[in-house]
């Protein structure tokens, strides 16, 4: 490990509270992991007894919609944007549901349950193949098994339809 400042090579090195973390001798800092952020979005209609799908190209099965956030990008605008994007839908709200981190990836998933319009077209973009509005319990067949957005699915599913 090098340090993103000076290049200089990392050392581990004892932090109360914290155990080993790499340090840079040169800079005289800690420099504790970096790694990208992104929001998962369960999206919903009105009733929030839709739920809209995406296969991307070259996949045979159905995922939530996911964006990275881009540098100095707040959540709030990653969230218009990446759909807007994937489908030509723009949000009429969202909700922060919870965070998770994806070891596979390295990354910190942000999720939100996000209300579209389930009336407009919907239009795939350059990622998306096909886009699916369907219920709940269709949508847990068709999503990806054993992954991040099933687990999501899941566990948010037993809140939609519960206006807060």
């Amino acid at each position: 490990m090098y340090c993103r400042d000076c290049g200089e090579k990392l050392t581990l090195r004892f932090l109360e509270n914290e155990g080993l973390v790499p340090y840079c001798p040169k800079c005289e800092e800690y420099k504790f992991a970096l790694f990208p952020v992104a929001v998962l979005m369960l999206v919903v209609n009105r009733e929030e007894n839709k739920i809209l799908l995406a296969r991307h190209q070259g996949e045979e099965t159905f995922k939530l919609f996911a964006g990275y956030l881009k540098k100095g990008e707040s959540a709030e605008k990653t969230i218009p944007r990446e759909l807007k994007e994937e489908t030509g839908l723009s949000p009429v709200k969202w909700r922060y549901y919870s965070s998770r981190y994806h070891s596979e990836k390295d990354v910190l998933m942000l999720q939100f349950i996000v209300t579209a319009e389930d009336d407009m077209e919907t239009v795939c973009g350059e990622e998306i193949d096909a886009v699916r509005w369907c219920g709940v319990d269709e949508a847990k067949e068709l999503i990806l098994k054993d992954s991040m957005a099933e687990s999501f699915l899941s566990a948010a599913s037993e809140s939609l339809g519960k206006k807060k």
